[in-house]
């Protein structure tokens, strides 16, 4: 693997004590082997004078072959969104989902993401496409009850298979997605919990997105369901939790006490129209880790993760009537460090510090939407002026994906024209 010299940035580090600093970065078999004033010489030099460069974005839960689905279930009702959604995903084939992945992630490396994590059946093929791309993927195969999923056998004996043939790749990383309370029973739960402690699997899933889930669960077991999976002995420190925007403070106390992490999903929900706000203040008032996701591409449209920084924070501000609620650094964090800590991954990734995995972003700084630039308002930046756009250069695990807005990983060509033959298939 080629060594790289970064020169001349500013590094927004995100170590723990968020320095930024100005100057260059030695990378070397993968990871950051130096940060600061580096005389070294190296096999690759990226001239970043006046650039921002961030730890690569982590996008805590998304559905990634979904993006050749964008825009076929919007401005509905939300059962009538299900109902499109559930009605078109029943036609996907191997061959669509490859090409609905390897799309989306080429949305993230143009976006600055360097993880992701996914949900979805058929995560071998997602898996494929993930490698092509480079990037970093925890694919969490999806798991139900039997008497609900479409799949052929059992999901929770897939997703085993699924780990089986992937476990020890450093790039893709297996994880179990339980679609939720509504569609899994203790019994599912507990299976999958059992397979999480054994293997060191993630385990994932949707949890209190709407009204209706929390009602439906409370009515039929008279219990919330945060409070439930806490009962039944499901919660634990490998546990990610989608949306979790209808809890309770007892149900936050639960996440804390037991380790468990959350991807809050703002423009998901706000587009969904599903009325909740994520109670972010009182999770990390009571010690919850929280990470970011943008969710699918038919309930966000886009997996543009600096985008959905700006949206959590403002959110958050409108809805309490507090300009402070979610500062700027706060959502930065929730993208980075707390995604990887969400991942068990926070000594390899989430922040810029000799001996982790060379994950980075590298913002153009003489950009007309950030500048002008000041050291002391870059992470103000990042959140509330940078878009996708602004991206000029990924690098995740020591390996180029894009330099100066072109694509090494992908044939973007290629990509595109296959995602759109795959989106008119399934409309056809």
């Amino acid at each position: 693997m080629k060594s790289i010299l970064v020169k001349g940035a500013y590094i927004v580090t995100q170590n723990e004590a968020r320095q930024v600093l100005k100057g260059d970065m030695l990378i070397e078999n993968g990871r950051i082997a130096a940060i600061g004033e580096v005389k070294d010489s190296a096999d690759e030099t990226i001239d970043a004078q006046g650039d921002i460069v961030i730890p690569g974005l982590v996008n805590a839960h998304t559905h990634v072959a979904m993006t050749v689905m964008k825009g076929m279930a919007d401005d509905l009702p939300f059962n009538d969104f299900l109902e499109k959604s559930f009605s078109i995903d029943a036609k996907r084939t191997e061959k669509d989902i490859h090409a609905g992945a390897r799309l989306g992630c080429l949305e993230m490396i143009r976006g600055g993401t360097t993880t992701f994590v996914d949900m979805y059946y058929s995560e071998d093929v997602i898996a494929r496409a993930t490698i092509e791309s480079g990037l970093r993927g925890v694919l969490c195969w999806a798991v139900l009850d039997h008497e609900f999923t479409t799949q052929k056998g059992v999901p929770l004996k897939n997703c085993q298979r699924f780990h089986s043939s992937h476990q020890g790749n450093e790039m893709v990383i297996p994880g179990i997605g339980l679609q939720g309370v509504y569609v899994c029973s203790k019994e599912t739960f507990l299976g999958a919990k059992e397979l999480a402690d054994r293997t060191g699997m993630l385990l994932h899933f949707h949890l209190s997105e709407t009204r209706k889930e929390v009602y439906d669960h409370k009515r039929k077991h008279q219990r919330r369901p945060a409070d439930w999976l806490q009962e039944i002995g499901f919660l634990g420190r490998n546990c990610l939790a989608a949306h979790a925007a209808w809890l309770t403070i007892n149900e936050i106390n639960d996440l804390a006490r037991s380790g468990s992490s959350i991807a809050t999903c703002p423009v998901s929900n706000m587009k969904l129209a599903t009325g909740g706000v994520a109670p972010i203040p009182e999770m990390m008032s009571a010690g919850v880790n929280v990470a970011i996701g943008t969710d699918g591409s038919t309930t966000n449209n886009s997996l543009d993760m600096l985008g959905e920084m700006k949206t959590l924070a403002l959110l958050q501000k409108a809805n309490r009537w507090d300009p402070t609620i979610v500062s700027a650094q706060q959502a930065l964090d929730f993208a980075t460090i707390g995604g990887a800590r969400a991942l068990g991954l926070e000594k390899e990734i989430g922040s810029i510090e000799v001996g982790k995995r060379a994950d980075l972003a590298i913002i153009e700084g003489r950009s007309a939407n950030i500048w002008p630039l000041r050291e002391q308002t870059l992470v103000a930046g990042i959140v509330y002026c940078a878009n996708a756009g602004n991206v000029r250069s990924v690098i995740c695990s020591g390996r180029p994906l894009m330099l100066d807005r072109r694509v090494l990983s992908l044939n973007e060509d290629d990509v595109l024209e296959e995602s759109n033959e795959a989106m008119s298939g399934l409309l056809s």
